[in-house]
């Protein structure tokens, strides 16, 4: 199993347990899938996130290839999973080409970090696959909102590793780069043994990308499997407290 959570608990206070936001996660993440993460607000999307790639201390067990997340070394876990976090600060200036082979250095293969060939043509690769070639030489502090967050997604691809994870990555994206992006995904993972988790609120970017689905309610995963359950009216309905499928349905009459 390629990561595999065993009764985590996970919080925000001085310990994991100490006001926990997860409550006892079990999940099974298998190599070359997408798994889309959905629920309301303050569910624990988020955190799980943070605990899955080792930005937050917890209880219980997360073994990625077999190894405790938590014993592992940063590097050692950007080796293996890139996340795009919904909140990325960069406190310098940089142009945009700059800032995405900031996902490159982990590969530097001398003293002083500086990029080779390969690691510019993966960053050139990058930048024109999230629309930004025109603006390749702009500082990040001039950009829109819509435009950093494809820098930022352009620099999680950059670093090139076989797991990402995302943190709402639509968030920002107008309609023709949120179509672009999930096409990308999509194309991203047909390549040998590429996963994608990410946590969405837009079920129609999830169904698009997706193959798993994990909904969440108070810390716990309350419903999970491939896309048929979201046809399942009722488990939406205990989730979101609405008829996730007659709104989805009233939404699309609108287009007929």
């Amino acid at each position: 199993m390629l990561i595999r959570c065993e009764n985590v608990i996970c919080g925000y206070g001085r310990t994991p347990s100490e006001n926990p936001v997860l409550n006892g996660i079990n999940l099974d993440i298998e190599e070359g899938k997408s798994y889309c993460i959905l629920g309301a607000n303050g569910c624990g999307k988020t955190t799980l996130l943070r605990a899955l790639s080792g930005m937050l201390p917890y209880e219980g067990s997360i073994s990625l290839e077999g190894k405790q997340v938590s014993k592992l070394k940063r590097k050692e876990i950007a080796s293996k999973m890139a996340m795009l976090s919904q909140i990325s600060q960069i406190y310098f200036s940089y142009t945009v080409e700059e800032a995405v082979m900031l996902g490159r250095y982990l590969y530097a293969d001398n003293f002083l970090g500086i990029p080779g060939k390969r690691d510019r043509e993966i960053v050139s690769e990058c930048i024109e696959k999230n629309g930004l070639k025109d603006l390749r030489n702009r500082q990040i502090s001039s950009l829109s909102g819509g435009q950093m967050q494809r820098m930022l997604l352009a620099r999680t691809m950059a670093q090139m590793t076989p797991i990402i994870i995302l943190d709402e990555p639509t968030n920002h994206l107008d309609l023709k780069y949120r179509a672009e992006l999930e096409f990308f995904l999509k194309e991203w993972k047909k390549d040998s043994g590429h996963t994608l988790i990410g946590v969405f609120h837009d079920i129609n970017s999830a169904i698009e990308i997706g193959d798993e689905f994990i909904f969440m309610k108070d810390g716990q995963i309350v419903l999970k499997g491939t896309k048929e359950i979201l046809l399942e009216g009722d488990g939406l309905q205990k989730i979101y407290g609405l008829d996730v499928k007659e709104y989805m349905k009233k939404q699309l009459s609108f287009w007929k």
